[in-house]
């Protein structure tokens, strides 16, 4: 069924037309008669990528859990169903209301899965603290949106888009729905859910979190808050810009001193997203441009390094670095496979995140040169963590006493991998595809 949903997704990728700005496959279903809400979906050029994206991961997210998962898989597999309905309607939907309900819903699958299927025992408290952080800071861009309804009487983004409002009132709009998007990206200081909730969700958890859901927040900027609030979002561009390069340089350098395996990932996947901010609010076509791609990239880099840490957890029941070493000996494969998504995680020329990483620096660096020169060093210090782990984890001295199981990837694994390999090469040789749309 997944890979059903996925293959009639690319049928709309065929049949979208390059050439025209407006909303194409819309429909629209009367919902609320007052205030006027109608269950309105429609997709363009930014959205397109990203409904793909969320077909592609959830078959690998079945297929991961198809051994490792023990109990009530049949209810796992309902809670991924779930999940991935609500991710597509988000990126399809066109109307505030609508966004919101399916927003907040992506929650209750994702809580269930965290707190259900988690590997370890503090999983309920990292399941809690997932939801209570999104959720609160979701509460202000629900009264944004009644507020915005009461003032248009209508909760349409088409509309709205053409609608002006006072400076004053657009700066507080902006900073409710900052205050919700902010949190799903995350930006420092409320960050500290994302490490908690990957470290104890399963893996299939891990990569639908940071394939997909890190993406909701850049997604509302640039769906919502850029082209709505216009006049905000130059005013606060500044506060974006010293939010994203404290978060950069903060996160990679904890990342250095992680010693879990997922935690080391999950902050890196705070500092690419902080990247893509900056991108997006320098508000040029390189900037943005880049940030979409960045997080098509993101999407399949850190899902890939989600699964390699899963596949040493299956077999050795530990995340912890100093547990491993010499892993080249005994898993040439995973090794390889490794050793390519951690070049493709650092920005190498010839991977996808090198493409959105250079097009997000020419876009900053157009709008503030010292804000891209200090994001430029998140670059040079995801190149030290990302070669670090990799020395510790698969050079150095085998350590028999720790890794009992010595078999490789199995066939399953490596077919797993290979879409992803074949999706960072393409995008990183040809983005041309990507961009065009």
């Amino acid at each position: 069924t997944s890979l059903i949903t996925f293959l009639y997704s690319l049928f709309f990728w065929i049949r979208f037309e390059n050439d025209t700005a407006k909303f194409q496959f819309v429909e629209t279903i009367r919902w609320l008669p007052y205030p006027n809400i109608n269950f309105y979906i429609g997709i363009d050029g930014i959205s397109l990528f990203f409904v793909i994206l969320t077909t592609f991961l959830t078959p690998i997210c079945i297929l991961v859990g198809f051994y490792s998962v023990k109990s009530y898989k049949k209810e796992y597999m309902i809670a991924f169903f779930i999940c991935e309905s609500f991710l597509i309607a988000v990126f399809c939907s066109l109307d505030l209301l609508i966004f919101y309900v399916f927003f907040e819903s992506v929650l209750i699958p994702m809580f269930i899965i965290i707190g259900v299927w988690g590997s370890r025992q503090r999983k309920i408290k990292a399941a809690y603290q997932f939801f209570l952080y999104t959720l609160m800071g979701s509460l202000f861009m629900l009264l944004a949106i009644l507020s915005i309804s009461f003032q248009t009487g209508t909760t349409d983004l088409q509309i709205l888009l053409t609608t002006e409002f006072s400076e004053r009132r657009q700066i507080l709009l902006w900073i409710a729905f900052f205050a919700s998007f902010s949190v799903k990206v995350p930006m420092v200081p409320v960050h500290i859910w994302l490490p908690e909730a990957h470290v104890e969700a399963p893996t299939a958890g891990s990569l639908i979190l940071a394939g997909i859901l890190l993406k909701l927040g850049t997604y509302g900027f640039l769906r919502f808050s850029i082209p709505m609030f216009p006049e905000a979002t130059l005013y606060f561009t500044p506060f974006i810009y010293a939010l994203s390069v404290i978060a950069i340089i903060y996160t990679s350098l904890t990342t250095i001193r992680q010693i879990d395996l997922k935690k080391i990932i999950a902050y890196s996947s705070v500092a690419h997203m902080n990247f893509v901010t900056i991108g997006m609010f320098s508000l040029n076509i390189q900037g943005i441009e880049g940030s979409i791609l960045l997080m098509l990239s993101h999407g399949l880099v850190s899902s890939a390094l989600f699964l390699c840490v899963g596949a040493l957890y299956d077999r050795h029941k530990t995340r912890i670095v100093k547990y491993y070493g010499g892993l080249v000996s005994t898993m040439p494969i995973f090794s390889t496979i490794f050793l390519f998504f951690t070049l493709a995680n650092m920005s190498l020329p010839g991977t996808s995140s090198f493409i959105g990483e250079f097009l997000i620096l020419v876009g900053a660096f157009q709008r503030n040169s010292l804000v891209a020169t200090l994001a430029a060093l998140g670059m040079i210090l995801g190149a030290a963590y990302s070669l670090w782990l990799y020395n510790r984890v698969v050079f150095g001295n085998f350590k028999p006493n720790f890794l009992l199981k010595f078999s490789d990837l199995n066939r399953r694994e490596v077919l797993i991998f290979l879409p992803f390999i074949a999706g960072v090469i393409w995008m990183g040789v040809y983005p041309e595809v990507f961009l065009e749309c």
